[in-house]
């Protein structure tokens, strides 16, 4: 798979210097194994990865929560429903009081020993963000693999029938939109009024709000471009685009992500790129240094995809900015 680190991190990138303001959110990727190779993933996610959060860093992670009285875990994985202490870590943090994010493939929920997760996640009150990058089978299918599409809407029928997703519900579903090429996110508000009326019409499913994430230049959508040799003409896209007014908005600023290993990095992408976050001591910090640490006002590493926070509507894992 070809690189894009050595073209996005580079002396003299001009992107612009941030810091962070108080962490209030967790995102913890807990492992790379998923049932899905999609070719947006940034993750390189798939069915042959093993890598997977030890039982030690994920106790950490609950002191972390706690110590700091963060208010949200934010679930990623590949497919964190895979992880053999989900359910559990789930369950001890929904103890605390924090607000569990599930960010769900939906073909999970058809695995061998996920049948109950629905109602699971429903049971622990947990905000399911699942992908689901068209409304269309052939663009699903494409971007996710043959069959994706059906098994995705199988998985909204089974979550709106425990309530996820349903007017008036306080189960929180949310759907997330990645565009299939080398292009920006249309406005977020009309596509979501799109999704409500073609997921309605044709298949009876009920969501809450639709979030419109930017691809990034790295892993497989990264490799991609530069196969294609669309690389440039993208980064040009996403710099010609840029809109100062989403700085404020940027997801780095308060949250952090911590990868399976327990090292933390200023955001997802920042993970897969591996650009750790800074340390003025020297070495890689990790989430057990958060017991005695603050991160507020430090310095957040940047390159040139951070681009593709701040293009157009801006894109964060809440979908976008503005």
């Amino acid at each position: 798979m070809l690189d894009t680190k050595p073209l996005l991190y580079r002396s003299g990138s001009d992107f612009p210097a941030i810091t962070r303001g108080k962490p209030d959110i967790l995102q913890v990727n807990l492992g790379y194994r998923c049932n899905l190779s999609c070719t947006h993933c940034h993750v390189n996610a798939g069915p042959s990865r093993t890598e997977m959060m030890d039982p030690h860093t994920i106790e950490t992670v609950l002191r972390v929560l706690e110590t700091h009285a963060m208010s949200t875990l934010d679930l990623t994985g590949g497919a964190p429903e895979l992880h053999p202490q989900f359910r559990e870590l789930v369950i001890a943090a929904r103890g605390l009081g924090v607000e569990v994010i599930d960010r769900c493939n939906l073909t999970i929920l058809d695995e061998p020993e996920q049948e109950d997760l629905a109602q699971f996640l429903a049971q622990q009150k947990v905000k399911v963000v699942a992908s689901l990058p068209c409304y269309s089978q052939k663009n699903v299918d494409a971007q996710r693999g043959k069959g994706v599409f059906e098994r995705s809407i199988a998985g909204l029928h089974q979550l709106n029938a425990v309530g996820f997703g349903m007017p008036d519900s306080a189960l929180t579903l949310d759907l997330v939109y990645n565009p299939g090429g080398a292009f920006l996110p249309p406005a977020q508000e009309k596509l979501q009024s799109d999704y409500k009326q073609r997921l309605l019409a044709d298949f009876g499913i009920h969501f809450h709000q639709l979030l419109t994430l930017t691809n990034m230049p790295i892993s497989r959508f990264g490799s991609m471009l530069l196969s294609k040799g669309l690389f440039d003409e993208y980064m040009q896209l996403l710099r010609e685009n840029y809109s100062a007014a989403n700085l404020q908005g940027l997801m780095c600023r308060t949250t952090v992500s911590v990868d399976w290993r327990g090292f933390l990095y200023d955001c997802d992408f920042n993970q897969m790129l591996d650009l750790p976050m800074q340390s003025v001591a020297g070495g890689q910090r990790h989430v057990r240094d958060l017991l005695q640490q603050s991160l507020t006002g430090e310095a957040i590493v940047v390159a040139d995809h951070c681009y593709g926070c701040t293009a157009g509507q801006g894109s964060s894992c809440g979908g976008a900015l503005s």
